[in-house]
């Protein structure tokens, strides 16, 4: 009897470390990673969604700055807004440009701040709008007669509405797919963690008591039997 205690109890110890690396593997990280992209969710639209929208802003505020600097040079803000704003010609005047600079803001930020869309169709057709009316007013129009102005704001325009396709499709997109995958990795293997390891094991659950020391019985007997009054 003996012998098979101290064999049970061995193997009891034995059993203990490999029980305890099971429940070792703690699923920590794994939920720091999910709370951390809730957080982000709660908190809005992404870094680099952001980032993108940013850059947007920048386009609207660039193509204006431009336009009054233009205004300036032809002799006077009120004359010249005048001449292209209510004496609105095709051929001679920067409005469009900058109401082309305006619409990509209003559609770009409607749909990737306000409306969160995973979608390229709306920078497509702000970029394909943007392309086709630039060529247009380039052939058609006067502007290259203008001055350095002629040049400069049809090619500036064309040139920040591909780097907006080009940030969308390449960085913003493809960055956020990658997180959501993480983070549905990381769920899943936070829920399978959770079914494997329920909880966690207290020492108590591994308690062996001591092992008996070889004849205790005989002394136990022997001291209730000198306890045993004299008759």
């Amino acid at each position: 009897v003996p012998a098979d205690a101290e064999n049970a109890h061995s193997s009891s110890v034995e059993s203990c470390p490999s029980l305890r690396d099971v429940h070792s593997i703690n699923p920590t990280q794994l939920i720091a990673r999910i709370e951390s992209y809730e957080g982000r969710e709660k908190k809005g639209i992404s870094d680099v969604r952001r980032t993108f929208c940013l850059f947007v802003t920048f386009d609207l505020l660039f193509i204006t700055l431009l336009w009054i600097i233009e205004l300036n040079v032809k002799g006077g803000i009120e004359t010249t807004l005048e001449k292209e704003v209510l004496h609105y010609d095709y051929s001679s005047s920067y409005f469009d440009i900058f109401l082309l600079a305006v619409f990509r803001f209003k559609v770009l930020i409607l749909a990737y701040a306000m409306c969160r869309l995973r979608h390229w169709w709306a920078i497509a057709f702000t970029t394909a709008v943007t392309s086709a009316f630039l060529l247009a007013k380039v052939i058609i129009s006067q502007l290259f007669s203008q001055g350095a102005f002629g040049y400069m704001l049809p090619i500036i325009s064309f040139i920040l509405a591909w780097i907006e396709t080009w940030f969308l499709d390449f960085k913003v997109l493809p960055q956020e797919t990658e997180e959501e995958n993480r983070f549905l990795i990381a769920k899943d293997a936070s829920e399978r963690a959770a079914l494997l390891h329920p909880g966690v094991l207290s020492d108590g659950q591994f308690y062996s008591p001591p092992e008996s020391v070889a004849g205790s019985d005989e002394d136990s007997e022997e001291k209730q039997d000198s306890e045993k009054p004299i008759v």
